[in-house]
C-alpha cells in the first residue's frame, strides 16, 4: 500500500500516527511494514477505520494468536443503557481500576504481547487513553537505580490492584471480560483466577527488539526479598519517574480510531469521562509467547 504514511508523535519518545491505509485491505508486504513500525515506535494510531467486529479480529490475528478475540470496554450495557457508577457494577469497578498505569495480563500466566483497540462511541469530553514508554523510562534511570533493580522480581495480581479501588472480587465466573447482563453479571471474571500469583522481573529484555523495559504498574506488589513498605515505595517511585514527559502520550479518541500498542514496552491507563455519557470501545488482546512472556517461578 504505497500511500501509507507514518508521522512520529512530536515531543514524545514513542508512537506514530498512520494514514493512507485501510487496515482490512493491507497486503502482506504492507502489513510487514506496519509491523516493523509498530516494533520501532511501540504505538500506532490509525484514524477513520470504523472496523466491524470481524474485521478487527482478523486484523488483530495478523500479529499472532489472541488472548481473547473481542471485549467491550466502557460504561454501556448490551441494551444500550448506562452502567451505574454507584459501586454496584463490577465493570465500572474495572473501569476505575484501569485508570492506574499498567501492562495488560501481567497477572496471567502469560503476559500479553499487545492489543488492537478501537473506538465505536466516545464521550464529548474525557475518556483519553494514556500510554507510557517503559523502554525510555529504563534508559533514563541513573546507573545506581539500574543496578538496584537488577534481578528484582515482583508479584502481579488483579486481586491486588482491584482491591485498591474497593473491588472485592471472587474467583470463578465464566472467565470472560464482559458477560451477559441478563444473568446479572457485568464482568466475567477474567484475571480473577485461582492459580498461582504471577511473578515478573522489574526489568525485562524485549524479545524482538532486544531493549530493556521496566515491567511495573498497578498489578505489581511485594518485591521478593523486600519489606512490603519498601517494595511499595520503590514501585511507586518507578511509576512516578517513568510516567512523565517526554515518555507519556494521552490519546483523545474519535469514533473510528484504532490504536495498536506493544504491551511488552508500554504501560497504559484509562482516564475519567462523565459517566452520564456513553463510551464503547472494543479490545482485542494479542497473546504473548509463552517462551518469553511466561511468569517466573518463585
Amino acid at each position: 500500500m504505497s500511500g501509507m504514511r507514518f508521522e512520529p508523535r512530536e515531543g514524545v519518545t514513542f508512537g506514530a500516527r498512520v494514514s493512507g491505509l485501510k487496515l482490512p485491505e493491507l497486503d502482506d508486504a504492507s502489513f510487514a511494514t506496519l509491523d516493523d513500525h509498530w516494533l520501532e515506535t511501540g504505538l500506532l494510531i490509525v484514524g477513520g477505520q470504523f472496523l466491524d467486529h470481524g474485521q478487527q479480529v482478523v486484523f488483530a490475528q495478523r500479529f499472532g494468536d489472541l488472548e481473547f478475540k473481542l471485549a467491550e470496554i466502557g460504561n454501556m450495557r448490551q441494551d444500550g443503557s448506562l452502567r451505574p457508577d454507584d459501586g454496584s457494577d463490577d465493570m465500572m469497578k474495572i473501569n476505575r481500576g484501569n485508570m492506574g498505569w499498567h501492562h495488560d495480563s501481567t497477572y496471567m500466566p502469560v503476559q500479553a504481547k499487545g492489543a488492537v483497540f478501537s473506538a465505536e462511541i466516545v464521550p464529548d469530553e474525557g475518556g483519553a487513553t494514556g500510554f507510557a514508554d517503559m523502554r525510555a523510562a529504563y534508559d533514563a534511570l541513573d546507573d545506581a537505580m539500574k543496578a538496584r533493580l537488577e534481578g528484582l522480581r515482583a508479584h502481579h495480581s488483579l486481586y491486588h490492584s482491584q482491591a485498591k479501588v474497593g473491588h472485592d472480587a471472587k474467583p470463578g465466573r465464566d472467565g470472560t471480560v464482559t458477560s451477559d447482563d441478563k444473568s446479572g453479571k457485568s464482568y466475567g471474571g477474567y484475571g480473577f483466577h485461582d492459580g498461582p500469583v504471577s511473578i515478573r522481573p522489574l526489568v525485562k529484555v524485549h524479545p524482538e527488539t532486544g531493549r530493556r523495559n521496566l515491567i511495573i504498574g498497578r498489578h505489581a506488589y511485594d518485591i521478593i526479598g523486600m519489606d512490603p513498605a519498601e517494595s511499595a515505595a520503590l514501585l511507586q517511585e518507578l511509576v512516578d519517574f517513568a510516567c512523565q514527559p517526554p515518555r507519556v502520550y494521552h490519546h483523545q479518541w474519535e469514533a473510528g480510531d484504532v490504536v495498536i500498542w506493544d504491551n511488552r514496552r508500554l504501560m497504559h491507563q484509562a482516564t475519567p469521562w462523565p459517566f452520564t455519557q456513553a463510551r464503547r470501545m472494543w479490545h482485542s488482546r494479542i497473546a504473548g509467547d509463552p517462551e518469553t512472556e511466561a511468569s517466573l517461578a518463585a
